[in-house]
């Protein structure tokens, strides 16, 4: 209870809403966010988390888990990457979706933020081919900061890369107005 309050007091102190189907929500599944333009996001992604009591992990490059860090990212559930190494990021978070009874990953794609005037790149899709993997359902989060809203608005099962991809952005732009840019082909 504690925790719902003190979530609901960040987005209340913030001026932001949040709205949530809870239907939604698995005990296991890939939680994408867009769109990403501040550490506004991701502090209201942690509340809204709490509001629903969900126990969430994210993955954070390894250098970040040093010194005064290290028991923070823990806390929040961050998972250490090292980027340099030629690791199978998939197949370790397929691990870890069969190890637990319940586990929630969170990513916000690269390429989700642009500078203003700035052309966006196409997002970056590991985290389809990690629910792909799972076998678990992308479940599509977002933070509108114009009009100053967020929370979930859809899920989707992951089947073929190309339409799911179509899918996801047309929820976006139809929901909530945002302009997701989505790469061309991926076969």
């Amino acid at each position: 209870m504690l925790k719902k309050m003190i979530g609901e007091s960040a987005f209340k102190l913030a001026g932001w809403d949040y709205h949530v189907e809870p239907n939604l929500l698995e005990d296991k599944q890939v939680i994408v966010g867009f769109e990403h333009t501040s550490m506004m996001d991701a502090i209201l992604s942690l509340a809204l988390f709490q509001i629903l009591d969900m126990k969430i992990h994210t993955l954070i490059k390894k250098e970040l888990f040093k010194g005064p860090m290290k028991p923070i990212l823990d806390a929040i559930g961050g998972i250490a990457v090292d980027r340099k190494a030629n690791t199978d990021i998939v197949s370790l978070m397929v691990e870890y979706f069969q190890k637990n009874e319940k586990f929630n990953l969170v990513i916000a794609p690269e390429a989700t933020r642009a500078k203003t005037g700035e052309t966006r790149r196409p997002i970056r899709t590991g985290f389809w081919h990690i629910a792909k993997a799972a076998n678990v359902p992308i479940i599509l989060m977002y933070a509108n900061s114009k009009t100053k809203q967020g929370g979930i608005l859809g899920k989707i099962y992951p089947t073929e890369i190309n339409h799911d991809l179509a899918l996801l952005k047309q929820m976006y732009k139809e929901k909530v107005g945002l302009d997701i840019v989505i790469p061309e082909s991926l076969n």
